[in-house]
């Protein structure tokens, strides 16, 4: 049972930061919708995706340690300054019930507006409305600071907050920056929203806010909350991103990296870097939703991926059942 405040963030925030881990220990973070999905009585968080970004997919039914940070306000509707971080294990709804999808629609346009209808509309929407996938996560911890820039005063709801984990080994490429810092720069200068995620000593993702405060060419230099980032080196992701109202417009990029954290500071070097925008135009943004669902369905079925997953969620299933 998480607090009111969180309660607010969750059923009432636009756009969250989800991160999951990756095979080598580090995090990759991204930004979704949920739409207010979240039963506060189950202790239930959720959000949905397509089979188009079948990698994220992947990870999290080898993986189930989620997070999620409610971490702006931004268009939405939670009347709480709160900062939320939400930790729990996923299991992800490959082929959810009409009944579960339509209520899922009519709860979303009240974040999104309301969907196009028509014959028209109907053909071009029918893989983004009915081929969604769920990803709900059974929370096991939520805590919650009293500003959006997690400072003040934390309450921990659920499993004890953890020790700090270990450092890394640095990765046999070396640790310093693959990707060009001063582009990078230019890159996420009109995204206000910034964040970092991390492998934390329990296994779930650790998700905080950041400032950029310079860069050079060891990498960008970030400010974090006090006393939340544990000393040494280890991979990290990072997400800067911004929406607009009912997301139609909105610019993306998430990185993956080495983070070091000493004394004097903290430098995030990054390594890879991938960036996504959507038109702040509504009728051409349902069009590239439309027929970016159709052909990552047909992908999937094509390259094997549909059915991949399914034999991948079919076995987090078993040892699920196992492990009870």
């Amino acid at each position: 049972m998480w607090p009111d405040a969180a309660d607010s963030a969750i059923k009432g925030d636009l756009t969250v930061a989800v991160s999951y881990v990756t095979p080598a220990g580090g995090a990759v973070i991204t930004s979704v919708s949920p739409t207010g999905l979240g039963d506060r009585e189950q202790g239930r968080v959720g959000f949905t995706t397509s089979l188009g970004f079948p990698k994220k997919l992947e990870r999290i039914l080898r993986d189930p340690h989620v997070a999620f940070a409610y971490h702006t306000r931004e268009h939405g509707f939670a009347d709480s300054t709160a900062y939320v971080l939400a930790q729990g294990k996923a299991s992800i709804d490959l082929h959810p019930s009409p009944e579960r999808l339509s209520a899922f629609m009519k709860a979303s346009e009240a974040f999104l507006g309301e969907t196009r209808r028509g014959p028209v509309w109907d053909w071009l929407l029918r893989e983004y409305h009915q081929q969604r996938v769920f990803v709900d996560a059974d929370l096991e911890r939520v805590s919650v600071w009293e500003d959006l820039g997690a400072q003040g005063g934390k309450t921990v709801a659920g499993a004890p907050w953890p020790q700090a984990p270990a450092a890394q080994a640095a990765p046999k490429n070396g640790t310093g920056p693959r990707v060009d810092v001063a582009g990078l720069m230019r890159q996420i200068a009109g995204l206000p929203h910034r964040l970092v995620a991390y492998k934390g000593a329990d296994g779930f993702p650790v998700i905080l806010p950041v400032r950029v405060t310079g860069h050079d060419t060891a990498g960008l230099h970030l400010e974090l909350p006090s006393g939340l980032l544990p000393p040494g080196g280890r991979r990290a992701g990072f997400l800067a991103h911004s929406f607009q109202p009912q997301c139609v417009g909105l610019g993306m990029r998430t990185l993956t990296g080495w983070l070091k954290v000493t004394d004097e500071g903290a430098v995030y070097a990054p390594h890879t870097s991938k960036g996504l925008a959507a038109p702040p135009y509504r009728t051409l943004l349902t069009v590239s939703n439309g027929l970016m669902a159709k052909y990552g369905l047909w992908r999937a079925q094509r390259d094997g991926t549909a059915e991949r997953l399914r034999d991948l969620a079919a076995r987090a299933t078993s040892d699920l059942g196992k492990t009870r």
